[in-house]
């Protein structure tokens, strides 16, 4: 009985050694690829994201990738085996595994316990990244669109716009169908209170839209269009546009943080009319979302023998707008509001424009327009000099 209990005991011990010589670093071919897939080909180290299928030097294509253990190989290794002891040949399988970047790699694995970087803390960044390149990949392929930037300065306001915030915007309704967006905008020192800004402006945008976008639209490509200008420009950006085109507008809000994605919580705004007295005067319209107007500074500009009609809100504000539907319902109700002036008026009538109102709205409110049905529009713009309405752009 002594002889056999030895026996076993050490074909035990054999049975351990054979298993742990026959576990090397390697790593097989197919749990490899399904690691780069995984992570789509970019560091998993939370905050890098670098690609790793080429030099970020001479963007020469090279694998600068490394497969690092979570769990180490080693029992002596940073953060040791864990629960891996029991068995060590899942080491190298794709749940203990992370691509990264050579410099990340050594950050993880530059203290003997792992220090800061835990098991579970890699573990949990793993489990992220996958689920974010996910859902980026299972986006309907059907909703692919061309990413439009249109900025120009605001008085000392530079323009905010990033095509990685708009491409983050985007999902999961839609992606951008090119790693680079289409830019519309003129990098100049010009500001809106310059004589000749409005005229330099306006051409820039219609020459380029003419170049870059007149093309796509022949091969009925769908636009998702990212814009932060004056009133004026964002009126014509959308009237280049128009309505007929596949396009969605983003609004940049501000709080809690900047961003271009959409809330999908409801968030109430109805819409108000206000109808002038009388239409024998030719017709102002007043756009008071963002900020209310006063009826006098329209006035002052075009006299008292004009009919106001008003849009606007309860409480107007600048970020009010933060829903998709949101703006559907405006799109809805300007529609509405451009027929009944048209009645009143006939279309041979100039309408001026004064617009306070979101940067989305601003863009819909030119898409609605119909280019070859509707009267002059004669849009205002506050000059921050004379702090009164001046004439900008005329479409």
């Amino acid at each position: 009985m002594r002889d056999e209990a030895y026996m076993k005991i050490e074909n035990s011990k054999r049975l351990i050694k054979r298993t742990f010589m026959d576990v090397t670093r390697h790593i097989r071919r197919n749990v490899e690829r399904e690691l780069w897939a995984r992570a789509a080909g970019r560091c998993q180290f939370s905050g890098c994201n670098r690609i790793l299928y080429k030099s970020p030097v001479t963007q020469e294509r090279v694998n600068i990738s490394e497969k690092a253990h979570i769990y180490s190989f080693s029992c002596r290794g940073p953060r040791g085996r864990g629960t891996f002891n029991k068995n060590v040949r899942l080491l190298n399988e794709v749940g203990n595994l992370m691509l990264v970047c050579h410099d990340c790699h050594k950050k993880m694995d530059q203290e003997q316990d792992g220090g800061r970087y835990s098991a579970d803390l890699l573990r949990q960044w793993k489990i992220l990244h996958e689920k974010r390149v996910a859902i980026v990949t299972g986006v309907d392929p059907n909703k692919k669109s061309t990413v439009v930037l249109y900025g120009a300065n605001i008085g000392d306001e530079k323009s905010p716009l990033r095509p990685l915030q708009a491409h983050w915007a985007m999902f999961p309704h839609a992606y951008p169908s090119e790693e680079n967006p289409i830019s519309l905008s003129m990098t100049w020192e010009g500001k809106d209170d310059d004589p000749d800004y409005w005229v330099t402006e306006g051409l820039n945008l219609e020459k380029g839209f003419e170049r870059w976008i007149r093309p796509r639209i022949a091969e009925r490509d769908h636009f998702s269009i990212f814009a932060f200008a004056p009133m004026p420009l964002l009126i014509r950006l959308g009237a280049l546009f128009t309505d007929k085109i596949a396009a969605d507008v983003y609004q940049l809000r501000r709080e809690p943080e900047q961003s271009w994605q959409w809330s999908e919580e409801s968030h109430d705004a109805e819409y108000r009319l206000k109808v002038p007295h009388s239409f024998e005067h030719p017709p102002a319209l007043i756009v008071s979302l963002s900020a209310p107007i006063a009826h006098h500074r329209v006035t002052s500009v075009l006299g008292r023998q004009i009919a106001i009609w008003e849009i606007t809100i309860d409480k107007p504000n600048n970020d009010f707008l933060r829903t998709r539907e949101q703006l559907s319902r405006f799109r809805q109700a300007v529609r509405r509001l451009m027929v009944r002036i048209s009645d009143k008026h006939g279309n041979d009538a100039p309408l001026a424009i004064f617009p306070a109102m979101p940067v989305a709205a601003a863009v819909e409110l030119g898409r609605v327009r119909m280019p070859k049905a509707e009267m002059l529009w004669i849009i205002y713009d506050h000059n921050n000099k004379t702090r009164a309405f001046v004439k900008a752009l005329e479409i």
